[in-house]
């Protein structure tokens, strides 16, 4: 095997692992950014605070109804 061939071999193999990288850090980053949009989607703590919410705004208008 030729000395050019055989570094563009190893230069194809390279960048090949190196999207292969690329492509699991972007993969895991997402995730984790799916699971937190998840977690705020469906958290008990954000229905409280619409329900509070909800409830201060009926409050409100019952006020200047007054």
């Amino acid at each position: 095997m030729k000395k050019s061939t055989f570094a563009i071999l190893v230069t194809f193999l390279a960048a090949v692992a190196g999207a292969l990288a690329a492509m699991l850090v972007y993969i895991r980053r997402r995730e984790a950014e799916l699971d937190e949009y998840e977690q705020l989607l469906f958290s008990d703590d954000f229905s409280r605070e619409e329900e509070e919410n909800a409830t201060d705004a009926a409050q409100a208008a019952d006020d200047l109804e007054d």
